[in-house]
């Protein structure tokens, strides 16, 4: 009777792994089932991935209806054209700026009434005097004070746009100190004196080039936006017969020197102009001076001459080059009403 109850009880056991098996292998051909059915309905994006799409999930894709074209409104937003601003820029004097100086200046426009969104400073004038800390400048031809370094970056960080003034071949300075690798010489070798009594450099010099880039290079560093070089040009008064030009024509020359300080700026995006005499955009050329103006205009952002609004606005529309003309003013003119300069 003891064996018996052992195999019955034995005998309970294999029953209900049994059953259990029987679940199990119910739920297995369900779920093979299910996964045939729905492999119908599995679709793949393009990036490969599986997704599930059932059948009534089309018929309400289907029953969306398509947007009516002719309702759709396809105008593009008008921009509004932007307004040509007028650029009216003062020249202070030049000289050691310091902040009492720049305060002083500040003060004189705001009691005139005037506004200005253009500041220009002379950073080297014809005198072969420099403005500003440069290392390349002869140190007697520096001339600072304490506090000119923090002017200077008063002004480039302005909102206006900030103008550097640059006298580049009137300098008796350098001429005098480099004869013979910059100075323009006569005709007998020695250096040449104009009709004041004074030294240029000569163009024709890779020397006397290379100082002024470097120069304006260093104006850029500071921060301005704009570099304007002055006396861009052979002496136009004395004896200037006695003049050693060298083989090459001025304008050649002269050219030669707005490339090579076209590339030196360049990646610095700031813009160059040119202070031209006023017979270069009313004739188109000075032989005198070595410039013509489609010379100048190929390498210059803008040109600058002491002629009137309207003369500068004619020269303009006849030369038909992309470059600005902005004329030189003695005093403001409220009349006017293009670009202009006023000089302090």
């Amino acid at each position: 009777m003891a064996g018996y109850r052992g195999y019955s009880n034995y005998r309970g056991r294999k029953s209900t792994a049994k059953a259990a098996a029987t679940v199990l292998l119910i739920l297995v051909i369900l779920a093979a089932v299910v996964v045939m059915l729905l492999q119908r309905h599995i679709v793949y994006d393009e990036t490969g991935m599986p997704h599930l799409e059932i059948p009534w999930q089309k018929e309400e894709a289907k029953e969306e209806e398509p947007p009516d074209m002719g309702k759709l409104d396809l105008t593009l937003d008008q921009q509004p054209e932007e307004e040509t601003l007028v650029r009216r820029g003062y020249a202070a004097p030049a000289g050691v700026l310091t902040v009492a100086a720049w305060e002083e200046l500040q003060g004189t426009l705001a009691a005139q009434g005037l506004v200005y969104n253009a500041v220009a400073v002379t950073l080297k004038d014809h005198a072969g005097d420099v403005y500003f800390d440069s290392g390349v400048a002869l140190t007697r031809a520096v001339k600072t004070e304490a506090d000119t370094a923090a002017v200077l970056a008063e002004i480039t960080a302005l909102p206006q746009d900030t103008i550097a003034r640059i006298a580049c071949f009137h300098d008796p300075r350098i001429a005098n100190a480099d004869v013979e690798g910059m100075g323009l010489k006569n005709t007998g070798g020695y250096i040449f004196y104009d009709g004041n009594n004074s030294q240029w450099l000569d163009p024709s010099k890779p020397a006397a080039r290379r100082y002024l880039c470097d120069l304006a290079e260093e104006a850029a560093l500071l921060g301005f936006d704009e570099i304007m070089l002055t006396d861009v040009s052979y002496p136009t008064e004395g004896k200037l017969d006695k003049v050693d030009y060298g083989t090459a024509a001025k304008t050649d020359n002269m050219e030669t020197f707005l490339r090579e300080m076209r590339a030196v700026l360049e990646p610095h995006g700031v813009a160059l102009s040119v202070e031209v005499p006023a017979s270069v955009l009313t004739e188109g050329r000075d032989d005198v001076s070595g410039l013509t103006l489609t010379g100048v205009a190929e390498f210059a952002d803008r040109i600058y001459a002491a002629v009137t609004p309207e003369i500068a606005a004619d020269c303009a529309a006849a030369a038909e080059m992309e470059v600005d003309i902005v004329p030189l003013l003695a005093t403001y003119d409220p009349a006017a009403t293009g670009n202009c300069l006023v000089l302090g």
